[in-house]
């Protein structure tokens, strides 16, 4: 008998004691967790406390019969799967629990193949319903290289670690600057750990307002301010069983802290609006290209979140300090990137530029060297004139010329970074969204540097 792939959480809920220790024994024998409830009062406070992939629910029962369990599920529950079974024929009813949002409709008896057919069948729509709702993370992951590429000598210490603390359920905190491929990192730790074939959830807390990321993490009920309009599961949720990647931790704001540091400690959260508790099981990887100790210095980050995060730390090297990788990484971008049939080509002097040039916005700063260079590239060679002068290149060169006088004098930090913040927005022509590539910042910081420094458009 063919047995699932994956051990999935289980509710039966029937009146009759010798349906409720067949499937038991039936379904626990394939691999699943399973538990059992005599009637619809006990299966919904079953559900409230825990999270189910599949319940098998007795149309027929005293108090609170399946139906109501049904839309109560459908309410609550988005992803579970629903396979109703009866003893009664009825077209009818199985037409209205089909409309109900159940998966199928089985009736006694039935036979064992069947039952197991139709369970793993639900549960590979869960599956589908769950890839569905990450699937854009994973587009957006899969446009990138889903590969690390290097040999240096920094970067093959960092792949090592990485690659014994896979396994682990540890929390790891990624530390580096924009650009170094911490996503990567992060998603290789997935890729090697025991929830490889559960989901992997990415969140930028850069991106996401400070008032709506614990909506996004946890999930909101119906009715919880003005946009809820139907009930809506968190990232916590949808990752059950997986990784959480949290990037850019340091931009999480304090309100919220205490929460996120509540989750991790217990895997318990509540949707906004709501006063139910959830369970959800996650492993988390955090990024940040912040010193979070010199955050907690400045009490903008909880020390005790801090030591939550990063039980692992991994130090992402820059390009520049693994510049020996360049070569691979340069083709590696091109044989990406290359669309035409006449694939492009490095120069031996577009490489020896690339190998001296300083990168800043490390590998995904070469990224979009090369991938310009290959539109500007009028044969299937590309060298130094395709590569063009970076901007931020320019802004530096503007900085020495204009202040380099002030480098080493008795200037401060906060003078000095006022100025090169607002050299790169004009080389920018105040494209901010550019000028925080640049300055190796998110987009939430960039605004609060302007606002502090009182920087206006020229």
């Amino acid at each position: 008998m063919t047995k699932t792939k994956h051990s999935a959480r289980i509710l039966v809920v029937d009146d009759e004691v010798n349906y409720r220790t067949t499937l038991e024994s039936l379904l626990t024998s394939e691999g699943h967790s399973v538990i059992t409830t005599e009637d619809g009062v006990a299966a919904i406070n079953q559900l409230q406390e825990k999270s189910f992939d599949l319940v098998l629910l007795d149309v027929r029962m005293p108090r609170v019969d399946g139906i109501e369990v049904l839309k109560f599920i459908r309410q609550n529950f988005i992803d579970t799967q629903i396979i109703m079974l009866t003893a009664v024929v009825d077209l009818r009813m199985a037409v209205d629990c089909m409309k109900l949002g159940a998966f199928h409709y089985l009736a006694k008896p039935y036979s064992v193949e069947e039952l197991l057919s139709l369970s793993n069948n639900a549960l590979e729509k869960r599956s589908l319903v769950i890839e569905n709702k990450v699937m854009k993370s994973e587009l957006s992951r899969l446009a990138q290289s889903s590969k690390l590429i290097g040999q240096s000598e920094e970067f093959m210490k960092v792949l090592e670690l990485a690659g014994k603390v896979a396994p682990s359920d540890s929390t790891v905190l990624l530390e580096g600057a924009s650009g170094t491929g911490k996503e990567l990192f992060a998603n290789f730790l997935h890729k090697n750990s025991p929830r490889a074939e559960k989901p992997f959830v990415a969140l930028n807390c850069a991106s996401i307002p400070d008032t709506l990321i614990e909506s996004e993490l946890f999930g909101h009920e119906k009715g919880a301010f003005t946009d809820a309009q139907a009930m809506r599961q968190g990232l916590v949720e949808i990752a059950h069983g997986g990784t959480l990647f949290l990037d850019e931790i340091g931009e999480v704001s304090q309100v919220f802290q205490p929460k996120l540091l509540r989750f991790i400690q217990t895997g318990e959260y509540r949707r906004v609006g709501g006063n139910k508790n959830f369970k959800s099981d996650v492993r988390i990887i955090s990024a940040t290209n912040k010193n979070l100790i010199e955050e907690v210095r400045a009490g903008r980050f909880r020390e005790d979140l801090l030591y939550r995060l990063n039980v692992i730390t991994l130090n992402i090297p820059s390009l520049t300090n693994r510049k020996e990788d360049i070569p691979l990484l340069a083709q590696s971008i091109l044989d990406r990137k290359n669309k035409q049939r006449e694939k492009k080509q490095l120069h031996a002097d577009a490489l020896q530029a690339l190998v001296e040039y300083s990168w800043p916005g490390n590998v995904r700063e070469l990224e979009n060297v090369l991938e310009r260079a290959i539109v500007l590239c009028n044969d299937e060679f590309i060298r130094p004139k395709d590569l063009a002068l970076p901007l931020h290149l320019k802004a530096s060169q503007n900085m020495e010329n204009n202040g380099s006088g002030k480098i080493g004098s008795a200037i401060s930090i906060q003078e000095l970074e006022t100025e090169h913040i607002a050299a790169v927005l004009n080389n920018t022509k105040w494209n901010k969204n550019l000028a925080a590539k640049i300055l190796g910042i998110s987009l939430k910081t960039l605004y609060t540097k302007i606002q502090q420094y009182n920087l206006k458009e020229a």
